[in-house]
């Protein structure tokens, strides 16, 4: 028999090869597209659930390490990988089957991204394939991940994105990857030239450190920095950087609730509000969207120690109940209640602090959770106006003559911030803003004031927004 009539003898089926950290991370990606969840909410019960397997699934902490790196550097990365996978198929991207995507962009990741070889990174993307979609669909993931491993992630961005000169906020939406209207928005609400926006987009996919609060009369800096490996804030007196990889819950304090994770920024405003010059009385404070309770908890131990009481009120009555979970213990008398600030409860200039932390798009705290730049629109702004402009009316009916209120965001975007306290104050009347800067002593370019503004990129925390109004008749 001729050697080119001798049949073939079918190579044996090989059982694809678990990777339980890559099925792991795809499994989360799958949560973020499906189900519309967070990856600060989903990966942590994954992880948990890994933890306790018992075997060789089980996970120790490089492996918790990797897979979270791999979620949140694809999330950040994603629309730059889109952009490169896209070059690499002869079909439209929205063709691609979403399940596929998620292979492609951990693999794209692991080779543009990260110091996993390009054979190492091919390899183990193939295989999560054959598992998770099936062999068929492993071959279409082995050749474009081929064709994108010919070169490096500065390589592929100058194919793929338009030059500057030609088109500047679709260079750095691809070269960032930032949707371009976010790009627009956060270029207009920071000013100036090239450098600022790159620097605030390149901010916004760098990995956060976790900031912890010790709440003060229940917890200090010095205990939190004898429990864990730290570093102090760089603005806060209360705050404290955990080292990488540490983690808050095995912290004693942050398990009785004495302290928690709450970023710089947001322990400014709360700080900022509580140390406002008054006149008069000082003895009730509100906050007015309470939840999930971060600012609420800090405001209320600030309070005790002068003896105020704090009234929490949060609409939603399961964010309530993580208000009265971060509250619990507080040293100073406090309540917290289920109302709608926009149709409030109590009684007009009762209180001489009020915080108004209003809901909004997000956009300031891209770091911790990148998948919200790719959900949110233009028109969601739209949405929040009328709840943002009623929430800070309110908050100025609730305060009293010579209190102070504070109107907060985690959003810079100008619609969210400025162009809602202008627009409330020139309808309400009887109110001024007063400067803010002096209240964040020691922090360093924060405009011509009288508001502020935070970056990620200048102060290293989430893009919080704060003004504060003096009520004067």
């Amino acid at each position: 028999m001729s050697e080119q009539a001798r049949p073939r003898t079918p190579k044996p089926y090989r059982r694809p090869k678990k990777d339980p950290v890559r099925i792991l991370a795809f499994e989360a990606l799958r949560a973020v597209d499906e189900r519309d969840a967070y990856a600060n909410l989903v990966l942590p019960p994954l992880l948990k659930k890994a933890r306790e397997k018992e075997g060789p699934e089980k996970f120790d902490g490089r492996d918790a390490a990797l897979a979270t790196e791999l979620v949140y550097g694809t999330l950040r990365r994603q629309g730059t990988y889109d952009a490169i996978i896209a070059a690499c198929i002869d079909r439209p991207l929205r063709e691609v089957d979403p399940p596929v995507l998620d292979v492609l962009a951990l693999g794209a990741h692991q080779l543009l991204g990260t110091r996993i070889p390009s054979h190492a990174a091919v390899s183990a993307s193939v295989e999560l394939a054959r598992v998770v979609l099936g062999d068929g669909r492993a071959k279409f993931v082995n050749a474009v991940l081929r064709k994108i491993a010919q070169d490096d992630f500065d390589t592929w961005v100058e194919r793929v994105a338009p030059p500057y000169d030609v088109d500047a906020e679709d260079h750095l939406a691809v070269v960032h990857s930032h949707p371009r209207w976010v790009v627009s928005a956060l270029w207009d609400s920071l000013g100036g030239g090239r450098a600022g926006i790159e620097a605030l987009l390149e901010a916004d996919n760098e990995r956060p450190a976790v900031t912890l609060v010790a709440r003060p009369g229940r917890s200090t800096t010095e205990e939190l920095a004898a429990a864990a490996e730290t570093e102090p804030g760089s603005w806060s007196p209360y705050a404290v950087k955990l080292a990488e990889g540490g983690e808050p819950g095995a912290l004693q304090a942050v398990a009785e609730g004495r302290a928690g994770v709450q970023d710089e920024g947001s322990q400014l405003v709360a700080i900022a509000l509580a140390n406002a010059p008054l006149d008069g009385p000082d003895a009730r404070w509100l906050d007015g969207c309470a939840g999930p309770g971060g600012k609420a908890s800090l405001l209320g131990a600030l309070a005790a120690e002068r003896g105020a009481a704090l009234l929490a009120s949060e609409k939603q009555p399961h964010r309530a109940r993580l208000v009265e979970r971060a509250l619990a213990g507080n040293p100073g008398p406090y309540q917290v209640i289920a109302a709608d600030g926009t149709r409030p409860p109590w009684r007009e200039g009762v209180f001489d602090r009020v915080l108004m932390d209003v809901p909004c798009s997000g956009l300031g705290a891209l770091r911790r959770r990148p998948e919200a730049r790719w959900r949110r629109r233009p028109s969601d702004l739209d949405g929040f106006a009328p709840l943002q402009r009623g929430l800070l009316t309110e908050a100025l009916r609730s305060v009293r003559v010579g209190g102070v209120v504070g109107y907060a965001t985690c959003s810079p975007h100008l619609a969210e911030t400025r162009v809602v306290v202008d627009d409330v104050l020139k309808k309400v009347g009887g109110a001024e803003l007063i400067d803010a800067r002096p209240l964040l002593p020691g922090v360093p370019d924060l405009g011509d004031g009288p508001d502020v503004q935070l970056w990620p990129h200048l102060h290293g925390t989430d893009a919080m927004y704060l003004a504060l109004i003096r009520r004067t008749a």
